[in-house]
């Protein structure tokens, strides 16, 4: 018997594939957004790959968060929400104005079609930039729930647009939701199998050790799979104690990059014999944003220590995230599996 339907955002996303697979395995019926045939087919494409057959439990709208088209059909029916679309430029850097509002104004179009939808609960993929940045002193502990980026400091655009979307979230459900129920996901870097040659930013640091990337930045974060990032949406979307919470996903502690590059050469050997293990210098890092606007970001982060608890999602929902370095191999192989990776 088929459970209830679940619209799910973005639906070509890798973090939006896998709570796809999740919520099929879970035995729902799903539909989920696309702004193209060609989205669609790639959607189609990676749910494939994964080995997954949904038959007549996914469907497919066109709707595009910068315009009202299509979110009316999309919502209808549906019981719950699982929303990670952000119409945001293709590049980190840019003009805020080209990401704030367009992050703002596509969260609110989606809560406005879910209230007047009837749905019970949206579940927003939000970010680990909401909580991370912005902070004048160090806290002398890992990042919590209760940690806001403070968007009056010197931030990047994509940071400060989703922590000024997830804001304005939290202000409509309060102000307009009349009984819409939100709960919040704050994935760290994501790692994971790929289920296509095109996938998250977060992989690429993994793909570029394994072809011979010379030094190591020494960059620090948090990590999280990307399956267990999609059954902690399916938890929070499910338990009642879950509504009006704020979740990170992470597993375990944060690491360095250095790190990464050791686990992958114990664990993949020959396989791994491109991974480098020297370091980046941080000046070199420093110097390199000087004239490459991409860089600035790592720039930013180099030498901080970027820790935090994802103790909550365990205790309040019984979330248990893999083993980082499980995950790191298991990204690694698919990237050699897709020849992304050439070993």
């Amino acid at each position: 018997m088929v459970k209830d339907t679940v619209l799910v955002t973005g639906g070509s996303g890798f973090i939006a594939v896998y709570c796809i697979i999740q919520l099929l395995n879970e035995g729902y019926a799903v539909r989920t957004t696309v702004r193209s045939d060609a989205k669609e087919q790639l959607t189609r494409d990676m749910l494939r790959a994964a080995g997954v057959d949904p038959g007549d439990r996914l469907s497919f709208v066109r709707a595009d968060l910068s315009s009202d088209d299509g979110w009316k059909e999309a919502t209808q029916g549906c019981r719950f929400v699982i929303h990670g679309a952000s119409p945001t430029p293709n590049t980190m850097t840019g003009a805020e104005e080209n990401w704030i509002a367009p992050a703002r104004d596509g969260m609110l179009r989606v809560l406005r079609a879910a209230k007047e939808a009837g749905v019970q609960r949206v579940v927003l993929t939000s970010a680990f930039g909401t909580i991370s940045y912005g902070h004048k002193k160090k806290l002398g502990r890992p990042f919590n729930e209760e940690d806001w980026t403070d968007t009056t400091s010197d931030i990047p655009p994509y940071q400060k647009s989703k922590t000024l979307a997830e804001k304005a979230a939290w202000d409509y459900v309060t102000n307009e939701g009349k009984g819409l129920e939100l709960a919040t996901v704050h994935p760290v870097a994501v790692l994971g199998p790929v289920l296509a040659t095109d996938f998250s930013h977060s992989i690429t640091i993994i793909q570029r050790m394994m072809n011979g990337l010379p030094r190591i930045p020494k960059v620090n974060s948090g990590f999280v799979d990307v399956r267990d990032v999609a059954d902690l949406h399916w938890r929070a979307m499910t338990m009642p104690a879950a509504s009006g919470q704020r979740f990170l996903a992470i597993s375990g502690h944060s690491h360095w990059f250095i790190d990464l590059a050791r686990m992958l050469k114990k664990r993949l050997g020959k396989r791994a014999r491109k991974v480098s293990t020297r370091e980046l210098p941080n000046w070199i890092v420093r110097l390199a944003a000087l004239r490459d606007p991409n860089m600035r970001m790592m720039a930013a982060q180099v030498g901080k220590v970027m820790d935090a608890s994802g103790a909550k999602a365990e205790q309040l929902l019984g979330w248990k995230p893999r083993p980082v370095e499980d995950s790191l191999v298991d990204t690694a192989e698919s990237l050699i599996r897709f020849g992304v990776v050439k070993v």
